[in-house]
């Protein structure tokens, strides 16, 4: 495990995005901040100042949001649905043209590997887009067989519509920036929806990009705009603003409540893909050829700090010991260092505070009685580092099994039970229900577990299956809703019903 290394020098593009005076993206247009507030972005690998970026407040919400609803009425609303598809694609293609750029930026700004930042901008940001531009040419209504009341049979026809739902506020977290834009972006805009799209204050240089892209696109003005700013203001007026339809947000379980709160006002739609604690179950048949490196890159994929994270992991007592020792060794070997350093398998964390949150529920591990096996320290200089930390014999009485940590730390604990019932209701303890994984070569065994396991999505064999196609959400206080798939779309879309009378 290496200690953290001064960053690579950036490329002279990224040094020319990066000397930008970076402002608002508003009505296709970039604009000043009414405040002429900035704020600074961070590396988090070197703690070294990238840049500063304007931040918005209610008044440039405002203007976000009329430009938005100016153009859902206008040019956008007139586009055929095949013309849709195109400037969805044509996004993405730009996207692919731009990838090395938006792959640097999101490294630079928040510290992942870039081998995992190409990679998933690529499966999942181009191609994300793709998918659901597809989709933009298969939205379609129903005819319904019904004669309403004094109405005889074959004298009236019934049918529905799928319209956009309308003005989307889109309030991403700082994990995977770019992802987690394109998964609102791709079905608002299939659907025919227009976007305000607020980064985190900590992660904004790939939403940036992302309006030179649309731009370069040819995406009319104001069907997108993005506002960079901070939760408790910018956020706040997006998730109360009366002229706003919709809400999807992805961050905390806490900020979730926030939001539902706060568009009581207008009833406004809201879609919430909110905080995990997700269990991974493995039975004494299991193949610990998969199980071991499943196991340590569920847990400590993007340092932890993703909400599909293994952080859980339940272990037949008969192959808990061999489990434990040889997921600590993997995950000792996990080079930590800057994400532009090839040699890196893990970054920093995002900042100096989760670094101290996270740390903080270390120390609560070791004060409550939990077997650390391996990690627990922050790395001395400079950067964000945390160490992959396993805790064993641990249960839910403590706090770093309970809550969630978004941070490299994984707790074990062995089950006996033979009854399956007995131990999903243990992997079921907790507030959260986002993902969880089952390792068995029992195949029966396999389905009845992941019928048991209360969460939106189960993997076998692997931990966090994801792809376009296959819905992802939560259940209990995981979140509302889904996102990918055609469950993704139907959030964007609203019915109506019409009836003829002949």
């Amino acid at each position: 495990m290496s200690a953290a290394v001064p960053n690579l020098t950036p490329s002279q593009d990224a040094r020319e995005f990066l000397g930008r005076d970076h402002r608002l993206f508003i009505g296709g247009e970039w604009v000043a901040a009414g405040s002429r507030e900035t704020i600074e972005v961070i590396d988090p690998a070197t703690e070294a100042q990238l840049t500063r970026v304007a931040i918005g407040g209610k008044d440039d919400i405002d203007r976000a949001v009329a430009a938005a609803r100016k153009a859902l009425k206008g040019e956008w609303s007139r586009l055929t649905s095949h013309e849709r598809t195109k400037l969805i694609w044509k996004l993405a293609d730009e996207l692919d043209a731009h990838l090395a750029l938006a792959s640097e930026l999101e490294v630079l700004d928040n510290g992942q590997p870039l081998m995992i930042a190409r990679y998933s901008i690529q499966a999942f940001g181009s191609e994300f887009l793709r998918y659901y531009a597809g989709w933009a040419t298969k939205i379609t209504g129903d005819t319904i067989p019904v004669s309403p009341q004094g109405v005889r049979n074959g004298e009236s026809l019934t049918y529905t519509r799928r319209e956009p739902i309308g003005v989307v506020g889109a309030i991403i977290p700082w994990n995977a920036p770019l992802l987690m834009a394109v998964l609102k972006l791709g079905p608002a805009l299939a659907a025919g929806c227009t976007v305000v799209l607020k980064p985190a204050e900590q992660t904004p240089l790939t939403a940036l990009l992302l309006g030179d892209l649309c731009r370069k696109a040819g995406i009319p003005a104001g069907v997108v705009n993005i506002v960079p700013g901070l939760g408790e203001t910018a956020g706040a007026a997006l998730a109360a603003h009366p002229d706003v339809d919709k809400i999807a947000f992805t961050g905390s379980t806490e900020v979730g409540k926030k939001i539902i709160a706060a568009a009581a006002g207008n009833l406004k739609r809201v879609t919430l893909e909110l905080g995990g604690k997700s269990p991974m179950v493995v039975f004494p048949d299991a193949d610990l050829s998969r199980v071991i490196p499943g196991v340590a890159r569920g847990a400590f994929f993007l340092q932890g700090q993703n909400c599909m994270a293994g952080t859980r992991l339940f272990v037949h007592r008969d192959i808990f010991d061999r489990v434990v020792e040889q997921v600590g060794e993997a995950a000792s070997k996990f080079r930590l260092g800057p994400g532009m350093s090839p040699d890196s398998d893990l970054g920093p964390l995002i900042s100096a505070e989760q670094r101290e949150r996270v740390m903080g529920y270390i120390d609560s591990g070791r004060t409550s009685g939990a077997e650390l096996v391996c990690g627990g320290e922050a790395l001395p200089g400079r950067g964000f580092f945390v160490k992959p930390t396993l805790f064993a014999n641990t249960n839910m009485d403590m706090k770093i099994a309970r809550e969630e940590i978004f941070g490299p730390v994984l707790c074990a604990q062995s089950f006996r039970d033979s009854e399956l019932e007995a131990v999903a209701a243990e992997a079921n303890k907790g507030i959260y229900g986002l993902s969880g994984s089952v390792w068995t070569r029992d195949i029966s065994v396999a389905h009845r577990m992941a019928a048991l396991i209360d969460a939106g999505q189960v993997s076998i064999n692997c931990h966090a299956a994801v792809d376009p196609g296959i819905p992802f959400g939560g259940n209990k206080q995981s979140g509302w809703g889904r996102e990918f798939g055609r469950e993704g779309l139907e959030a964007y879309l609203k019915t109506k019903a019409t009836t003829v009378m002949y």
